[in-house]
């Protein structure tokens, strides 16, 4: 029973940059910088049969491509922090894909997410770090901002269940294309 969920990669580039923030923080499991991703909808553990119906309908997505940049690292759980994260910036095409992605999902019966959705890329989680400790990390970072860079896709992760981040496999990409123009051929 696969474990999936849609995300966007993140490039080797950004990549390096994220893996330079990593340590200083005790109880901090850095994520390895070959499994930064962005999750678009986390699905979860479905039969086989589920799965390719879904990678099947992810096919019928048809977004342009975009320009997305990570603004900000924050944490999450407040004061007992669960996990350390750089933001996404604003981006109205990232947060169309999402909801795209939210409605085919919901529309072959899954459950609506649960939670809203806050695009990051999480760089560590956190075991018995104290809200001190993370809120000296991040001031120590200043202010984070990565360069800009293009999606061009998005991607199906398949993940086993572990004590989170990976390793995840691509189980199926979904290029972005920007359409041609739909021309009027009504009669006049």
């Amino acid at each position: 029973m696969p474990r999936l969920f849609t995300a966007i990669e993140i490039p080797e580039e950004v990549g390096a940059t994220l893996s330079m923030l990593r340590g200083g923080l005790p109880g901090a499991r850095w994520i390895d910088p070959e499994n930064y991703h962005l999750t678009l909808r986390f699905i979860g553990d479905i039969d086989d049969g589920l799965a390719r119906d879904i990678a099947c309908l992810l096919a019928d997505v048809a977004r342009p491509p975009f320009e997305l940049r990570l603004e900000g690292l924050s944490s999450f759980g407040g004061r007992r922090p669960r996990a350390v994260f750089a933001a996404a910036g604003t981006s109205p095409p990232l947060h169309e894909l999402q909801a795209e992605h939210e409605r085919l999902l919901q529309r072959i019966g899954l459950e609506p997410e649960g939670r809203k959705f806050s695009p990051h890329v999480t760089l560590a989680r956190l075991r018995d770090s104290s809200a001190r400790q993370v809120a000296d990390y991040l001031g120590a970072r200043g202010p984070f901002r990565s360069a800009p860079f293009q999606v061009t896709r998005f991607v199906l992760y398949s993940s086993r269940a572990s004590v989170g981040g990976g390793p995840y496999v691509v189980e199926a990409a979904y290029p972005l294309i920007a359409r041609a123009p739909r021309l009027h051929t009504g009669s006049r």
